[in-house]
């Protein structure tokens, strides 16, 4: 005889906090964040980024992408868990934007992996405040995979939202962790590698695309290359609190309860944007 499964009430805060998370997971958009600083709608400017930079841009993103895998295993180190010091690596980021707003686009390749650094350390710090133990390589790629889950959906990308980018990425994450452990570093052109770095690639790359198109059309006016670095470092840390919660919640209540409890509030989230 089949049961249905018996749904676990969660405490009234952390059903409150996975209200949150749900709404972080589940409508990320950065031109939305951008429109706000910016006072007009941005969505139509971003197409405007030309075809050249778009071509380049894989190969940045690529390389900030493994310069954070490099951080994740061999320099985020555990450190006492306290409130996370989330200002201070925005601030950071914003100025390596401002430098790079004034260098223009040649200074990418040195500012986009400067960035990514900083808001690595930034969810990290998200991580533990969430309780997770970072001396295990396994949530610090987890910190790497929150560059992942921060693109929107599109018509042309309808896999993007957060459990289905999870499941994929996750596949690969346990293998790595397992490469590492077997090897004692993480070999770069192992096929398991390369398809964590290209996953997470091809969607931390679409908000990255937004972030270079913001700072190089004049259009949008007060929003500066350093407010845009600001702006996207705030993204991702509210995608990083969104994706630490649910994993803190897994662990006190069961990974598939919680996934219950989020479909729920996604498909109400989901009612009332239609």
């Amino acid at each position: 005889m089949s049961h249905e499964p018996t749904t676990i009430v969660l405490t009234p805060a952390d059903h409150a906090a996975l209200k949150v998370a749900v709404r972080h997971l589940e409508t990320p958009n950065f031109a939305a964040r951008l429109a706000d600083y910016a006072g007009a709608p941005v969505n139509r400017i971003l197409t405007l980024l030309p075809k050249t930079v778009n071509r380049q841009l894989s190969g940045l993103v690529r390389t900030a992408v493994m310069k954070g895998l490099d951080v994740v295993v061999d320099t985020l180190n555990e450190k006492p868990a306290g409130t996370p010091a989330t200002t201070f690596s925005s601030l950071l980021a914003g100025v390596a934007g401002g430098v790079s707003g004034m260098l223009g686009l040649g200074a990418l390749a040195v500012e986009l992996p400067l960035t990514t650094t900083f808001m690595l350390r930034a969810i990290a710090e998200i991580a533990q405040h969430e309780g997770e133990d970072l001396s295990k390589l396994e949530a610090r790629l987890a910190c790497l995979e929150v560059f992942a889950f921060g693109a929107k959906r599109t018509e042309e990308n309808v896999d993007v939202g957060y459990y289905a980018a999870r499941t994929l990425i996750s596949k690969y994450t346990g293998d790595v962790a397992a490469l590492f452990l077997e090897r004692g570093a993480v070999d770069a052109s192992a096929p398991v590698v390369a398809g964590f770095v290209t996953e997470i690639v091809s969607r931390f790359g679409l908000v990255v695309s937004d972030k270079i198109a913001a700072g190089a059309v004049p259009v949008i006016g007060a929003v500066s290359g350093a407010t845009v670095n600001i702006i996207f470092m705030e993204h991702f840390q509210r995608i990083a609190k969104g994706h630490f919660t649910l994993r803190r919640l897994e662990r006190a209540y069961g990974a598939a309860h919680v996934h219950q409890h989020y479909s729920a509030l996604a498909s109400g989230l989901s009612k009332r944007a239609g």
